[in-house]
């Protein structure tokens, strides 16, 4: 069953149903309404005041963005005194579902930041939020300093299964064109694994595409297609930990992720 936002049909209760059963997120019993502009709350870094490097993070499906500070991903930045500040998106389903959230990430988000002075702006996104995350990379090249997708849903398992025995994203090559009637901002998962499989080979240089961090725990639901996109990353962009698609595991990831990630130290 197809759950991508610009796919939804007149089924949208039973698709949201199976979307919400996929995820298991606590709270999935309602969809949220997509305001615009998009809401966000800056975190300013502990150690400076002109910090030139933005974090966007990006939550789950039907997770709040104060939920990465009360899990503890603001302050791990802090930990690690790192001089960045950090942006909390709350790009819920709703966006998703009624096909703004590239948009808004743009318009709302990433145009502001830059007007602001920021020079470097990195994507940190868990679950639905590491989807939207690759397709915003996808659909902006060369705007992003690095991507950081923590369990992100990576689209169908049978596309997932399909890559699988090709023997894997190197050797897939999927349809070339792309559906009819598609929208070129709203990629298909086909689509955006095609361009995932650019970062295959490569080891520091990626074109347009952004260096991309991945991790997820072993026992996650969305493991199968974690995998197959970890094979075309470098050793030391792909993180693991116990267990599956909760904040433990992606805390865990975050704090082992932060320390190899190129940003900037607090001075002194």
């Amino acid at each position: 069953m197809r759950i991508f936002y610009w796919r939804l049909s007149a089924r949208r209760p039973l698709l949201l149903l199976s979307f919400c059963a996929v995820l298991l997120v606590s709270g999935c019993g309602g969809m949220r309404t997509a305001n615009t502009p998009l809401e966000s709350t800056l975190e300013k870094s502990s150690c400076t005041s002109n910090a030139d490097t933005l974090l966007v993070l990006l939550p789950g499906a039907y997770s709040h963005p104060n939920e990465f500070t009360r899990e503890g991903f603001v302050k791990a930045l802090g930990d690690n005194r790192l001089a960045v500040d950090a942006m909390l998106v709350d790009a819920h389903l709703g966006y998703y579902n009624n096909k703004t959230i590239l948009d808004r990430l743009s318009k709302d988000v990433m145009a502001p930041a830059r007007s602001k002075g920021y020079k470097s702006i990195w994507i940190v996104g868990i679950s639905v939020g590491g989807f939207g995350g690759l397709l915003y990379a996808q659909t902006h090249p060369g705007e992003l300093a690095g991507l950081v997708a923590i369990a992100p849903y990576l689209g169908e398992r049978a596309l997932s299964l399909d890559i699988a025995n090709a023997g894997g994203v190197a050797r897939w090559t999927g349809p070339l064109d792309a559906p009819p009637g598609s929208d070129p901002r709203t990629p298909s998962e086909t689509q955006l694994w095609q361009w995932l499989r650019g970062y295959v080979g490569h080891s520091a240089t990626f074109g347009a595409r952004p260096p991309l961090y991945l991790g997820y725990g072993i026992d996650d639901r969305f493991a199968f297609s974690h995998r197959l996109l970890a094979a075309a990353l470098p050793e030391g962009r792909v993180f693991t930990t116990e267990g599956g698609h909760d904040w433990p595991e992606w805390m865990r990831l975050w704090r082992r992720m932060l320390p190899t990630l190129p940003l900037p130290g607090c001075p002194g």
